[in-house]
């Protein structure tokens, strides 16, 4: 997916909501464990119950992987059932030397044919130029998060004052352009997200920490909306597990609403839709 076409597909559904995949065995509804596989019929509900609320979902690997060959499948499936037309993201933060990149690449963007991958920086350039060597495939590198853990290195700085992850995103911007690269930047950091959007000016920001978190989604269009929007902001748990009896993927429907509901009237304030 082209970098336009994201765009277009955030002024058509007047949202730019990201639903995270995170299906947890021990949370979904009981009734759905007496399906042959749980996994994906709860998937399938809730995006049944939510496709035309959002423009992305972001299945995380780990939920998957844990499960073994039946948890591909079932991520497999999961990636086949979502409607056309909307972004994908593998959130699987692999980072490894150019030969194992490569074929992590293959994994998420041939075989499982995903959009994007989120991707770790820690390794420099040839851990992340293989996954840029695929058409029209995005690479999402972690910036600025938003874990407690974040403050052990994001935020050290160099003599010349300059921290970590701003190092992180001007080095990477000569890698690739805004038109393949985006960065993750945590929601519970308001202010920071401002700061690496002076970084970062073009570039569309994957948001996470909405809802559960406790990240405001005011504030992260106060600090990263640009004039293409810019940003995709991620709730999972919020929007999953808002119901937990036959009726889930109604209530997940309803959370997803008011999100949208109020991204619709963030892009008509900045005269984006």
């Amino acid at each position: 997916m082209t970098k336009q076409e994201l765009i277009n597909i955030i002024k058509s559904k007047q949202s730019f909501l990201c639903i995270g995949l995170d299906t947890d065995l021990e949370k979904i509804p009981k009734f759905l464990l007496d399906f042959e596989d749980p996994i994906f019929e709860f998937n399938k509900r809730i995006i049944d119950a939510t496709h035309d609320l959002c423009v992305a979902y972001k299945p995380n690997i780990a939920f998957y992987e844990c499960h073994g060959s039946k948890g591909w499948d079932s991520l497999k499936k999961t990636m086949e059932y979502i409607p056309k037309g909307l972004f994908t993201i593998a959130d699987a933060k692999r980072g490894d030397i150019g030969n194992t990149s490569t074929f992590y690449a293959k994994t998420f963007f041939e075989y499982l044919n995903f959009d994007s991958v989120t991707v770790a920086p820690y390794m420099g350039v040839d851990s992340v130029t293989p996954f840029l060597e695929f058409d029209n495939k995005w690479v999402i590198l972690l910036a600025l998060t938003s874990n407690q853990g974040a403050m052990d290195f994001q935020f050290m700085t160099d003599q010349q004052g300059e921290k970590l992850y701003e190092k992180v995103i001007r080095k990477s911007s000569q890698w690739a352009s805004s038109e393949r690269l985006m960065y993750v930047v945590g929601a519970t950091r308001g202010e920071g997200i401002g700061e690496v959007r002076k970084c970062a000016p073009d570039s569309f920001f994957l948001v996470p920490g909405v809802g559960a978190q406790g990240g405001s989604l005011k504030d992260v269009a106060d600090y990263g909306l640009t004039k293409d929007c810019g940003l995709l902001v991620n709730s999972s748990r919020a929007i999953l597990y808002a119901g937990k009896d036959e009726n889930f993927a109604i209530a997940a429907r309803s959370e997803a609403q008011q999100v949208q509901i109020e991204m619709k009237e963030i892009l008509k304030a900045a005269n984006l839709i």
